[in-house]
């Protein structure tokens, strides 16, 4: 597998750097699920700190492989992360620049391809890691308001935007939601089709509308009684529900839909 022989080789070429301590790796290489269509996640440990600098960080990704382009990764939150594309190959490598001390904390346990003084082993074994879920009530705090935002667009004719609010809404809530009732954890819309029920698949496909007033307000009534039926499966007693809101914005909603186009 093309993912395996890369990472491979990129041990032997780092293994003469003295600044380098150790490689790892995480992703779809520890959970086996690996394919043709998986990309490659590195974690590369040095002792001097790399992120932060653009130029550095393309350097070293440059001697990994036949490196045709790369960015680092403000948009996901995390600029030590250098988004790869490697040919002969083709090859999407996501590679992330720590020193030791970042190492901790963590949201899984890498598999370790070189550790030169057995640095890695010794952090790993002797702390944990913890996979970020939703706060349920920062969820509840903001749907409402976040419905209320697509129907006015709606209500306007802004159809994009508020296509781009299904999509965020997916990622952020429904999506996390789902994969949490089904046992997973909660990584967005990823894998969906193969980890959620079929009752499940259907209730997320049903928040996918036409181009069209009617559909995307059809989507949205089938959005809030998606978010309705997870919020009485997983919120507990102690997630303050905002009732008087949901109550103005659900008004509001059926105000909306009596209008014409």
């Amino acid at each position: 597998m093309i993912q395996i022989e890369f990472a491979l080789n990129a041990k032997n070429k780092l293994k003469p750097d003295k600044n380098v301590i150790g490689l790892a790796v995480g992703g779809s290489w520890l959970t086996k699920e690996m394919d043709e269509f998986s990309d490659l996640d590195l974690i590369l440990v040095t002792r001097d700190k790399i992120a932060g600098d653009t130029d550095k960080m393309l350097e070293m990704a440059g001697l990994l492989g036949d490196l045709l382009s790369g960015f680092t990764g403000e948009h996901v939150g995390e600029p030590r992360v250098l988004i790869c594309l490697y040919d002969q190959p083709l090859l999407h490598v996501d590679i992330k620049f720590l020193t030791l001390d970042e190492l901790v904390p963590r949201v899984e346990t890498p598999a370790i391809l070189l550790d030169k003084e057995g640095q890695l082993e010794k952090i790993f074994s002797t702390s944990t890691y913890a996979f970020p879920f939703p706060d349920y009530q920062w969820i509840e705090d903001r749907f409402w308001i976040w419905v209320h935002y697509a129907l006015l667009k709606i209500g306007r004719g802004e159809y994009f935007e508020a296509f781009d609010f299904f999509g965020f809404l997916r990622m952020v809530v429904l999506g996390p939601l789902l994969h949490i009732k089904n046992g997973n954890l909660p990584r967005a819309v990823r894998k969906v089709e193969t980890e959620l029920g079929e009752k499940d698949q259907v209730a997320l496909r049903g928040t996918i509308p036409k181009y069209e007033r009617r559909s995307l307000l059809e989507s949205l009534r089938n959005a809030v009684a998606l978010y309705r039926d997870l919020r009485k499966s997983l919120f507990g007693n102690r997630i303050e529900l905002q009732r008087t809101t949901e109550e103005k914005v659900m008004e509001y909603f059926g105000q909306i839909e009596k209008r014409k186009e």
